[in-house]
């Protein structure tokens, strides 16, 4: 057998794995959390691509609970930060405190803050000043933290899932775009469908509670990452992915008329490196083993909805960066046959 045939052989193998990991995490997340079978996709679909992921939707629809179990389906380091306008980057980082060594003697010694662990939940993030903004904008990005002279690297895999109700906005700081455009995804939640209301009143006030179970460790999930980068990208999905970026910013050759009229900001780069990676985890999921135009589309939404900056005249005209994505979406249609 050549060494081609054992590589494609070793890849069927991980790809198989990968939907079975998956299909666990995702059965074990559907004993606790009723429906919102979207939302609970496309969060583990960031979790596998190494993004991050912003939650946005009122309270009472589960996110914190969709988070938890998340975490305990991975058997992963789960931390949950309240953010509040007077918590300092020191609160969620960690600090050097003094503890006595010994009788008589004393020592300074590095207290770990929430940030350090696989899955943070960053609950209201807007609700934070800036500068700890800031703090966990270093974390998200350079999957480390910096303490005065001190340096630490996160232990991989490194997952933030932060939320913010988009109604009350009093005493609220507005993520910045640098920070959005960190994040691989931003989900909106919604309501429950009528249908599920009665699973979930009845495992929420019954007298028998929902258990999650492990289905994979951290040291899969960083292994099956590997295997979504593998995943090959045709040339003319790639292109695609690019197209539907450009068509976001005003004045390119694929901006419609609407985007050239609304927005201030369309997606960068890194935007499409989103469209790619995301792609790549719908694929292996969908049991495919590349990636079709489909998997970019299906994934453009909660890509590039955070990544449109909409201007004044669209703000007066009540056009949202989630109406300029479809707009982009239906001007630029998927190849015939690809």
């Amino acid at each position: 057998m050549s060494k081609d045939a054992i590589t494609t052989a070793d890849a069927l193998r991980e790809a198989d794995r990968f939907r079975e990991i998956h299909r666990n995490i995702k059965t074990q997340i559907g004993r606790v959390i009723v429906g919102q079978e979207e939302v609970v996709d496309s969060v583990l679909t960031a979790l596998l691509a190494g993004g991050h992921v912003l939650l946005e939707g009122v309270p009472g629809l589960g996110k914190t609970l969709l988070v938890r179990s998340l975490a305990r389906a991975i058997d992963a380091r789960f931390s949950r930060i309240q953010f509040t306008p007077d918590m300092m980057p020191a609160d969620i980082q960690g600090t050097a405190v003094l503890v006595e060594s010994e009788p008589g003697r004393h020592e300074l010694r590095f207290q770990e803050g929430p940030l350090i662990a696989n899955l943070v939940l960053a609950d209201e993030i807007n609700r934070a000043t800036p500068k700890t903004q800031s703090a966990l904008l270093e974390a998200m990005q350079e999957r480390q933290i910096t303490v005065g002279r001190r340096t630490i690297r996160l232990e991989e895999p490194f997952c933030v899932l932060a939320t913010q109700n988009p109604v009350e906005q009093e005493g609220t700081y507005p993520l910045p775009e640098a920070q959005l455009d960190r994040f691989l995804f931003k989900i909106v939640v919604g309501y429950p469908r009528e249908e599920d209301y009665a699973a979930i009143l009845d495992r929420t006030t019954g007298g028998t509670e929902a258990t999650v179970s492990a289905a994979a460790t951290g040291e899969e999930i960083v292994r099956l990452r590997h295997v979504v980068r593998s995943v090959p990208v045709p040339t003319h999905a790639a292109e695609h992915a690019v197209r539907l970026v450009m068509a976001t910013q005003p004045g390119s050759p694929y901006a419609t008329a609407r985007v050239n009229a609304c927005v201030a900001l369309g997606a960068s780069p890194r935007g499409a490196q989103a469209l790619l990676l995301a792609a790549k985890v719908r694929a292996l999921a969908a049991g495919r083993h590349a990636v079709v135009t489909a998997d970019i589309r299906g994934v453009a939404l909660p890509v590039l909805r955070h990544r449109v900056l909409i201007n004044f005249q669209g703000q007066s005209e009540n056009v949202t960066d989630e109406a300029i994505v479809r707009d982009v979406l239906a001007a630029l249609p998927e190849p015939a046959g690809r």
